[in-house]
């Protein structure tokens, strides 16, 4: 049988499961876009900018745990979705990236697009690919899906050059098949025995620290917890595999950028078994925290163990088996009602001090979130940005399940929420989904609204305004007593919905939200998205803030720190 490239990709993708193409076609892809015209099966998504296009491919993983693709042309459309790649590499995000490269079977100089994109995409992808021949097209294709699916998720690019793509090729699907699943590492007898021996002891008072590589243990998440009667923080991309409702959940974070009750329970633990997560900069806090020992690590990718923290126990497994194998090992503990009561008059403190401090002529943030939680449920996935909105949302947000928190953490990416929402909902239409969008951020990918209204995707996106880059004008004041560069020009917003085709709602206090809202529920019923321009209260620092504020400033000499303090201060009063 013959088939042209198009029909074998397409036919690839089709058994991949893969049902979203985003993306933008050009001269390299045409017959692609062709195939998946005459297929019917895969969605072609047409956005403004490939970076928006890799940022949909990720929230649709990140709400549904389903693969899509981007679809990229060489060159340019490679290197305007490298952001939104970079992002997924470093937050564990699976993507089938699918390129087309200049042509292969004449040797002509200075082509269109011609550059070397292998190179251009292996720091920021599993594995890149160029296809050599049309019978290899499906098997390759095939083989980069389980790659990128497999152990510590990423991206993976395959480089389909357009000779492939505008010739047919001899192949017999029936030969195809199904490549073999890649397995997840097993954890080992004498390392459950060790960690088991560890959590045992009774003068262990262990905590958890939960990533988003524990999501898969699901259920058993909250059995570990209740066995060691053990408080529980998760990471930020870990925010909602232990629901945050358990009298256990004590914190996103644990260390200085915490308040000061989650400091003072992780003070008195004597063990920390973390699951899932890799102690990076911001999920530390700068750094900001320091594990009770001893550490028991559990990660899927065994080279990040060590790398920040000295670890006692290293297993490189998945995470559901090493609790589904350790939980019968632990001796139950009886309840702590002092934690229990430590953790809740925690929370209510937290609530009341964010209440106390919100003023009353704009949007208290935690006024805001809580409402909208109410208003759309617990199925409601929320997306943000790199920044202030991110920190806020960790901080006021409740969430019960993995799946409802989208934001971009390692590579820290402005300009996420709106095309990552559009992504969630793509892949989740059965959910509402709420863009947190700070407005230095909306500038940059908010067209893409354009994107949801084209294609009849009802997201909410909320433009958190402060007319500022809020989380480095904080810093900058903090530190250096003035603002540079970090205050947004005034635009209009209602002038771009409308120019979008989206209509635009205000809320301008707290006393409005509720109105707000069901006008935003009554635009989502009938099947349209919605901006929301929203004048945001961002007077008070994050704990978040305030405290990687304080763990840089005790890392530098006392002469340095007074230097630093009287200039601020100096800049503050004169």
């Amino acid at each position: 049988m013959k088939l042209t490239g198009g029909d074998i990709v397409v036919r690839a993708l089709v058994d991949e499961g893969i049902d979203c193409a985003f993306g933008i076609p050009g001269t390299h892809n045409i017959e692609l876009y062709d195939a998946l015209a005459e297929s019917g099966r895969v969605r072609p998504v047409l956005v403004t900018d490939e970076q928006s296009a890799s940022f949909m491919a990720d929230g649709y993983w990140r709400a549904s745990g389903r693969l899509a693709c981007v679809n990229v042309v060489p060159g340019a459309g490679l290197t305007h979705a490298l952001s939104g790649i970079a992002e997924a590499f470093l937050d564990n995000v699976p993507l089938l990236v699918l390129g087309c490269g200049i042509r292969q079977d004449f040797h002509k100089a200075y082509q269109l697009h011609d550059v070397d994109q292998l190179a251009i995409a292996r720091p920021v992808t599993k594995a890149a690919i160029r296809v050599e021949r049309g019978p290899d097209l499906y098997p390759e294709i095939r083989r980069a899906c389980a790659l990128a699916r497999a152990g510590a998720p990423g991206p993976v690019m395959v480089e389909v050059p357009v000779d492939l793509y505008l010739t047919r090729h001899e192949v017999d699907p029936a030969q195809w098949g199904t490549p073999p699943a890649i397995p997840a590492p097993i954890p080992t007898v004498e390392l459950i025995e060790r960690a088991a021996a560890i959590l045992n002891d009774p003068a262990a008072r262990p905590l958890l620290y939960l990533g988003q590589g524990s999501a898969g243990a699901g259920a058993d998440l909250v059995a570990l917890a209740e066995r060691l009667a053990a408080p529980v923080a998760t990471t930020f991309q870990g925010k909602g595999v232990f629901p945050e409702s358990h009298p256990l959940f004590l914190w996103n974070g644990f260390g200085d950028a915490a308040p000061p009750f989650v400091r003072a329970v992780a003070r008195r633990r004597t063990a920390t078994l973390a699951i899932g997560c890799r102690f990076g900069e911001v999920g530390t806090g700068s750094y900001g925290l320091e594990p009770p020992r001893p550490l028991i690590h559990v990660d899927i990718d065994p080279t990040v163990m060590g790398r920040n923290y000295a670890t006692d126990v290293a297993v490189a497994a998945d995470a559901a088996a090493f609790v589904r194998a350790l939980v019968p090992r632990l001796a139950p503990r009886s309840p702590d009602d002092g934690l229990h009561a430590a953790i809740r008059d925690g929370h209510e403190w937290v609530w009341r001090d964010w209440l106390a401090r919100a003023g009353a002529d704009r949007v208290s943030p935690p006024r805001l979130l809580r409402a909208l939680q109410q208003a759309f449920g617990p199925d409601t996935v929320f997306t943000t940005d790199s920044g202030n909105g991110t920190f806020l949302a960790i901080e006021c947000l409740r969430l019960e399940r993995p799946g409802k928190f989208l934001a971009p953490v390692d590579y820290s990416c402005m300009g996420y929420s709106v095309p990552a929402a559009i992504g969630a909902k793509l892949a989740r239409p059965d959910c509402p989904v709420v863009a947190l969008a700070g407005d230095g951020a909306f500038l940059m990918t908010g067209l893409e609204l354009l994107t949801a209204a084209n294609q009849h995707v009802p997201v909410a996106v909320f433009v958190l305004r402060d007319r500022e880059l809020a989380q480095i004008s904080q810093f900058q004041a903090t530190a250096l007593g003035r603002k540079t560069a970090s205050v947004l020009p005034d635009y209009d917003v209602a002038g771009l919905g409308a120019g979008l085709g989206v209509e635009t709602l205000h809320l301008s206090r707290d006393a409005s939200i509720g109105s707000v809202l069901e006008q935003v529920r009554g635009v989502l019923g009938a099947g349209r998205p919605v901006l929301v321009d929203v004048a945001i209260d961002y007077s008070e620092k994050t704990f978040f803030t305030a405290g990687v504020v304080k763990t840089n400033l005790l890392r530098f000499s006392w002469p340095d720190r007074l230097r630093f303090i009287g200039r601020a201060l100096k800049r503050k009063l004169f």
